[in-house]
């Protein structure tokens, strides 16, 4: 596979730049492998298309103030970090993005808002360094001095409308330095409304890290690694799962994020089991899903490595011609933009 069977054209226009008013009024695309056509509904009709006993499975992970912006001590040129992945308990120590005029090195002393100042320990390769905070409390330091991290293609700065809205509804856990995008669609009365169908809801957490934010450098799409990536499935997750899959139910992933996890971890036996973990898992046509049979996911940046997860599970050929049908129709696209349904 080439870098290249994965591109398509994208209007800018058409990166979503805010919310909608209302998080389930989004469209939703509709792929059903086994029909040839596409459905154009909107998210709030996920009802309709989905079947008792069916089990979504969501990222549950939380968005942290993950984006320092500052100076470095000294000569006062200007630095951002993007705090991905806690090293330590105490987060203290991260695992960072990091951008400079002038480029960084460890030793280097930054300066942020909030009064708060960082080391950097060590280059860590890809634009990742490892930076010690220096403070004795790491959560309410970047509560001062980060702001919610919005991607680059949202050419904007966070407002107070992104505190909420760049986090899903049932966001409980974890230091996430992206939204689970997926679950941005759903609402409160949706999921009670769909559980009252009989759609069953589960959740495991995995925090978005340095490797999400890499792009794709090779042509030859195989020498590409994925970095690893911790996640963690509650007991009650996997037991549902394993109900569902005994009883020939669906299984739903909410993002490609669920569906990574859910994957890697049924990589050893085909089963999902329990516990933290992680994984250099990475998804792309021929490979064998072993616990997932649809996902609900946003529309993906060209060449990306999501691109090919989505095209692994409906067809390189077939998620090629909806997104382009999706960009002839104005679909929204990326974080904020619309949703699409697999099955």
């Amino acid at each position: 596979m080439k870098l290249s069977d994965f591109d398509f054209a994208l209007p800018e226009a058409l990166i979503a730049q805010a919310p909608l008013a209302e998080r389930d009024a989004s469209r939703l695309l509709v792929l059903d492998r086994g029909q040839p056509a596409l459905q154009h509904r909107h998210f709030r009709e996920l009802g309709q298309l989905l079947r008792p006993g069916d089990l979504l499975v969501a990222n549950d992970a939380k968005v942290h103030p993950a984006r320092l912006r500052g100076t470095k001590v000294g000569t006062g040129g200007k630095v951002e970090l993007l705090l991905c992945e806690a090293l330590d308990p105490a987060q203290v120590r991260w695992r960072a993005l990091g951008q400079s005029s002038k480029g960084l090195r460890p030793g280097m002393r930054l300066r942020f808002d909030g009064e708060l100042e960082a080391e950097i320990e060590a280059d860590a390769g890809d634009g990742a360094y490892d930076v010690r905070l220096l403070t004795d409390d790491g959560p309410a330091a970047i509560a001062r001095a980060g702001t919610v991290p919005l991607p680059p293609y949202i050419q904007r700065a966070p407002d107070a409308a992104d505190l909420a809205r760049y986090q899903t509804v049932y966001a409980a856990r974890g230091t996430a330095a992206a939204a689970p995008t997926a679950g941005l669609h759903f609402t409160p009365a949706l999921i009670e409304s769909l559980q009252g169908q009989g759609v069953r809801f589960a959740t495991l957490t995995l925090d978005v890290g340095p490797g999400t934010f890499l792009p794709v450098r090779t042509e030859d799409v195989s020498a590409h690694r994925m970095h690893a990536e911790r996640f963690e499935i509650p007991d009650a997750t996997a037991r549902a799962v394993r109900d569902a899959r005994a009883a020939g139910q669906r299984v739903i992933a909410v993002g490609t994020t669920s569906l990574r996890a859910l994957e890697a971890s049924a990589l050893g036996d085909g089963a999902v089991h329990a516990g933290p973990a992680s994984a250099e898992l990475f998804i792309t046509p021929g490979f064998a899903f072993r616990v997932v049979d649809g996902m609900i996911t946003n529309f993906h940046l060209p060449k990306s490595t999501l691109v090919m997860l989505v095209s692994a599970l409906a067809g390189r050929e077939r998620i090629l011609a909806a997104y382009a049908e999706a960009v002839a129709r104005g679909y929204r696209f990326f974080s904020y933009g619309d949703a699409m349904l697999i099955v």
